[in-house]
């Protein structure tokens, strides 16, 4: 009887090892709430009311993968689907693993190296000091700071350090970012699509740098990303050439956790801050703002040498209790003197608040409400977003 205790033992350790060297794990996230929406522009005004889906985390289901391959090397891969709850439909222009799709090689001690569609450095780094955690649809960070709003490069290959004393930094190069994009003075293309074109100069490029240093309450984190128009655009390549640097840094006093922001975007822009709602924003129909809602539509970047701002963040987060907290923030995105010239632009201002409760390590209500005033930096233009809903991850 006691050996064959012992030889049970004994198998379930070797399964464990093996298992530990080899494996993959189905995740994801349903998110689901309810929404009022309101938009008003030039004396014109929409009010909506509705169910809105992946407000606080966009609604996924993904695989993780990790194989041992000896001397500390491991494969790893990543395939994440991106859905609307409410339909069924595909997200991400019906790509079937429009969230991310890479695989790579990465070692403890040189850290990863990674190709396929995967986040920026901004989109990584810059989550921890949102308060709304690049959520909340218009209360994201990126409402403000595009290339921190996950954004998604596709034909990409990513190298990332280890952490070295609390700091990290890595390198990414897309040959075809799969974004469309908008020249203002040349006219409209479909530069890179989800296809990719071996003529590089064919492709609308992209480079992303980014940096982070967190040690105990202390956390900070840089990026750059910078875009290359394709030469197939009408009119040939575009004469700019957008660029956005951000910096930003958070403290955590224990009662309450501070955050703050600062970047600069030049012509034009990445994301298309100023539109960072997805479907639980306000919907801004031409019905609202005749003629320009071409110029806002969702996911596209914008070259335009006359388009720049500068972007602020202010942030704070504080826990109630064991199971809750409240978090809010203020961000805006100030025009520089050409855009303001060009486009009768204005200082965009956001003002929101939320609020989570924790049932369980995996499951969540949240409420939420976000103002903002001069929205898209488009004068007069305001919006406003109220919304709860049920968050669970598995």
């Amino acid at each position: 009887m006691k050996k064959t205790l012992l030889a049970a033992a004994l198998l379930a350790g070797f399964a464990g090892a093996a298992s530990a060297q080899s494996s993959v794990t189905l995740y994801g996230i349903l998110d689901a709430g309810l929404v009022y929406k309101s938009a008003s522009y030039n004396g014109n005004t929409i009010n909506e009311f509705g169910m809105a889906y992946g407000t606080q985390s966009g609604n996924r289901l993904g695989f993780k993968g990790v194989e041992d391959m000896g001397s500390g090397n491991r494969l790893t891969f990543q395939l994440e689907n991106g859905f609307d709850i409410g339909n069924g439909t595909l997200g991400q222009a019906s790509r079937l693993f429009g969230r991310q799709a890479w695989f790579g090689v990465e070692n403890d001690a040189w850290g990863y190296a990674r190709m396929g569609r995967q986040l920026n450095f901004a989109s990584d780094y810059f989550g921890a000091i949102d308060p709304f955690g690049q959520g909340f649809a218009q209360a994201n960070i990126g409402n403000s700071f595009g290339t921190t709003n996950t954004y998604r490069l596709s034909n990409s290959l990513k190298y990332q350090t280890p952490v070295m004393g609390g700091f990290q930094a890595g390198v990414m190069y897309s040959f075809a970012t799969g974004i469309d994009s908008v020249v203002i003075a040349g006219g409209k293309a479909d530069a890179s699509g989800t296809g990719y074109n071996y003529a590089s100069q064919d492709n609308t490029r992209q480079i992303s740098l980014g940096a982070k240093y967190a040690n105990g309450p202390i956390y900070v984190a840089a990026s750059y990303d910078k875009l290359y128009g394709a030469s197939n655009f009408v009119g040939g390549s575009p004469d700019a050439s957008p660029s956005e640097w951000n910096l930003g840094a958070s403290y955590d006093f224990n009662v309450v956790k501070v955050s703050a922001a600062y970047a600069q975007t030049r012509g034009g822009m990445m994301g298309n801050q100023g539109n960072a709602q997805g479907n639980s924003g306000a919907s801004i129909s031409s019905s609202v703002l005749p003629g320009l809602s071409a110029g806002l539509a969702n996911g596209v970047n914008i070259f335009d040498q006359n388009f720049g701002f500068n972007s602020y963040l202010i942030g704070l987060t504080a826990p109630i209790g064991g199971a809750s907290k409240v978090f809010g923030s203020w961000q805006m995105a100030m025009p520089n003197g050409n855009m303001q010239e060009a486009y009768n632009a204005s200082n965009a201002s956001t003002y929101s608040l939320g609020y989570q409760y924790d049932f369980t390590k995996r499951t969540n209500a949240y409420a939420y409400v976000s103002y903002a005033n001069n929205y898209a930096t488009i004068n007069g233009l305001t919006s406003t977003v109220l919304g709860v809903g049920l968050r669970h991850q598995f």
